[in-house]
């Protein structure tokens, strides 16, 4: 029987962390959750999460700085993040500046509509396990 993958959830809003945590555990996905990018770096360590969702604005460390240091740590750049933000689209061209670093798989504005999450999130796990397979 295979595990079920992990998903960490980095925001700094309590609402959201747990409205998002519902949504991927009745999904059948373990969550693990991160009040800001300090955290989520941390726990990402730790726990080596199959996905990452990731706010941009946060207090203390933005996501941006957060998505910089995923995409420079050898044992994290490979995670898929998925961005999931209430900002303008303003946040993207910053995140397309970062010389040499990979862009998100995907961006979300708040509010999102779960069921498109989700299944963006589905089909992001599901080629993510085909090319360890090969």
């Amino acid at each position: 029987m295979s595990a079920k993958k992990k998903i960490l959830i980095i925001d700094d809003e309590h609402d959201v962390l747990a409205y998002f945590e519902a949504v991927f555990q009745d999904s059948g996905y373990d969550t693990v959750v991160a009040r800001d990018g300090l955290e989520g770096f941390e726990s990402a360590k730790s726990v080596k999460p199959d996905l990452i969702a990731l706010d941009i604005t946060m207090p203390g460390q933005s996501g941006i700085k957060t998505y910089y240091q995923f995409k420079k740590h050898p044992a994290l750049k490979e995670i898929p993040i998925i961005i999931i933000t209430a900002t303008d689209e303003s946040y993207k061209n910053l995140l397309n500046e970062l010389n040499g670093i990979s862009t998100p798989e995907v961006f979300f504005s708040k509010p999102i509509d779960p069921e498109e999450l989700l299944k963006v999130v589905a089909d992001i796990l599901c080629d993510n396990n085909k090319e360890k397979i090969i």
